[in-house]
């Protein structure tokens, strides 16, 4: 009782410890400006773990179409072939494989269809692969195939950032990844 003023703190409201239970506007502004700063430095990183997914899923979907092939003739005896498609029905011939299908070659029904989902790029040194019921791939001189496609993203992140499939021995697949220093063939 200061000056006889009998006004008690409750009352005006006022007391000498804060109340408040948030946050003023500069711890607001130094969190934000910390989350900035982490963000800008994972960024990078992030990309290349996107990407290098991109990769990895899209050369296991075109293993798992060469697979199927290869299992579907011996199952079958009969020629399955795996081959670009531009509209998930049919063999394209010659030119970019934006999509493939795997097909029974006697009647073409269609046993698997897939598309190279964008910005991932796929091509290969082959028009398409034929298993026969043995579950060899042969080339068109009968020598036991080889063939590599290359699955591809331009862009230097991940540094890796092709992956080559390939067929050898006429059934042998396998995956490998490759530098491409930012650029697809």
């Amino acid at each position: 009782m200061l000056g006889g003023n009998n006004v008690s703190a409750r009352a005006t409201g006022w007391s000498p410890t804060p109340q408040s239970g948030g946050f003023t506007l500069i711890e607001l502004m130094v969190t934000v400006s910390v989350l900035a700063v982490l963000l800008a430095l994972a960024w990078p990183s992030f990309t290349a773990v996107i990407n290098n997914n991109r990769l990895a899923a899209q050369s296991n979907e075109l293993v798992a179409s060469l697979q199927l092939a290869n299992s579907e003739a011996v199952r079958r005896n009969a020629r399955i072939t795996v081959c670009p498609s531009t509209d998930g029905a049919t063999c394209a011939g010659a030119g970019p494989w934006t999509g493939w299908v795997t097909i029974i070659a006697s009647n073409n029904e269609v046993l698997r269809s897939a598309t190279a989902k964008a910005p991932v790029q796929v091509t290969s040194d082959v028009d398409s692969v034929t298993y026969r019921g043995d579950g060899l791939a042969r080339d068109a001189a009968g020598a036991l195939l080889v063939a590599n496609f290359t699955v591809c993203i331009p862009t230097g992140q991940p540094a890796e950032n092709q992956r080559v499939v390939g067929v050898v021995s006429g059934s042998r697949i396998s995956t490998t990844p490759v530098n491409g220093a930012g650029a697809c063939p």
